[in-house]
């Protein structure tokens, strides 16, 4: 019996429609560790090669910052890169709102808006990163100039 045909998610038909490469890396997540160190260690790679999306804002503008699972989002570096004078983490309940996009499946690509996003500049010097691919128990991963077209991202300090 064929295995059955996974759902596209915005995030890969994006990447489709670039015909940037990717490939994915699914998961099993009953146990609903969704945390990005678990998910990591779910799908056999690296934590430094697993990157989380965490969005940010300044009043009404929002950003998105890409790190590896393992670190925390410096605010004050998160700011500069965003020019702005100080940001804030978005509220969870305010994450589907303004990105399509639940916890845990939070992809960098395929927001219904585009927001400015930086992906933090440990991952410009790996060969592939790993992101969510827009849904709780699937990654996506590509070259960091991949990700970095299709989020219209730029790379910058963003970790402690």
């Amino acid at each position: 019996m064929a295995a059955p045909k996974m759902q596209k998610t915005n995030a890969m038909r994006k990447l489709e429609d670039l015909s940037i490469p990717y490939d994915t890396l699914s998961y099993d997540n009953e146990d609903g560790q969704i945390h990005g160190t678990a998910v990591a260690e779910k799908v056999g790679l690296a934590p430094e090669t697993v990157f989380k999306t965490l969005v940010a804002h300044a009043g009404t503008n929002g950003y998105v910052f890409v790190i590896p699972v393992g670190e925390e989002l410096d605010l004050k570096k998160a700011a500069r890169a965003a020019g702005e004078k100080k940001i804030e983490m978005l509220p969870l309940k305010e994450l589907q709102k303004w990105t399509g996009y639940i916890r845990g499946g939070c992809s960098p690509i395929g927001m219904k808006k585009h927001f400015p996003t930086f992906i933090d500049a440990s991952g410009e010097t790996l060969e592939q990163i790993a992101v969510s691919a827009g849904k709780i128990g699937l990654q996506m991963r590509l070259a960091p100039s991949g990700l970095a077209e299709a989020a219209q991202a730029s790379f910058a300090e963003l970790i402690h």
